[in-house]
């Protein structure tokens, strides 16, 4: 018996850090299954070589760039969005940013104030515009990328591992104050995933060994394998999930 939970059609979609890795993954994966996806990241032309290849496989994509650790570039695209498509049903928090590895006492300012500005400041204030847009049309579904290391921090990933616990309590603080208005706020928390922004940790072997010690499934994940999980959190199949934080980590927080 086929089910149509997971049919996007009609839906418009935008996916920030959707250039490269698991973003991009998420803009495929949504888009196949009928929904418009718009692919934002930083810099255009990485997002218009994404929304193009989308288009030549048939499906219905736009490139639109946003570095959310910019308020008037997040402005803008929520203008660009209402005035283009007078709505929006799916946003999917990705963009992210981690400028520092290192001992979490030696935090420079610059790197304190980037990590924070995208990875706070920016969700923050692209899940209260979204959820601006999303009640005047009956609701909608938000995602935030997350990450284990806002449960477990990461070694050397200080100030990184604190935004994405604050990703955690800011999605669940959604959730519970948009639910009334059909608006359904989850979390996404990959665990070690092949991605050029996780390159520092999956390039060095020694840290690499010390992971999979730590890794039920003994080995990395791949981009593709974080969208599934986002598909059903932003589908019908998923309609009464909300301040949910799922993991997709090979069981690395069950050890």
């Amino acid at each position: 018996m086929s089910t149509n939970l997971f049919d996007l059609k009609g839906k418009i979609a935008l996916i920030t850090g959707a250039s490269r890795g698991i973003g991009e993954s998420i803009a495929r994966t949504l888009a196949a299954q009928g929904a418009h996806v718009i692919v934002s990241s930083r810099k255009l032309d990485g997002c218009e070589a994404v929304a193009s290849s989308i288009r030549s496989a048939g499906g219905s994509a736009e490139a639109f760039a946003c570095h959310i650790g910019e308020m008037d570039q997040i402005d803008a695209v929520w203008a660009h969005i209402e005035q283009t498509h007078g709505k929006l049903d799916i946003l999917v928090n990705n963009a992210a940013t981690n400028p520092y590895f290192g001992p979490v006492e030696d935090t420079d300012m610059a790197a304190f104030n980037k990590t924070v500005d995208v990875n706070i400041r920016g969700y923050f204030f692209m899940c209260a515009k979204g959820a601006q847009l999303m009640k005047k049309h009956g609701g909608g579904a938000i995602v935030n990328v997350a990450s284990v290391n806002g449960v477990n921090p990461g070694h050397f990933q200080g100030i990184y591992s604190i935004t994405k616990a604050a990703v955690i309590s800011m999605t669940k603080s959604f959730a519970m104050e948009l639910g009334p208005r059909n608006i359904r706020v989850n979390a996404l928390l990959p665990g070690l995933t092949d991605t050029k922004f996780a390159s520092a940790l999956t390039s060095n072997e020694a840290i690499k060994k010390q992971a999979m010690a730590h890794i039920p499934m003994k080995r990395v994940a791949s981009p593709d394998e974080m969208a599934g999980t986002v598909l059903y959190l932003v589908s019908a199949a998923s309609s009464y999930t909300t301040g949910a934080c799922v993991n997709a980590d090979g069981g690395y927080l069950t050890v």
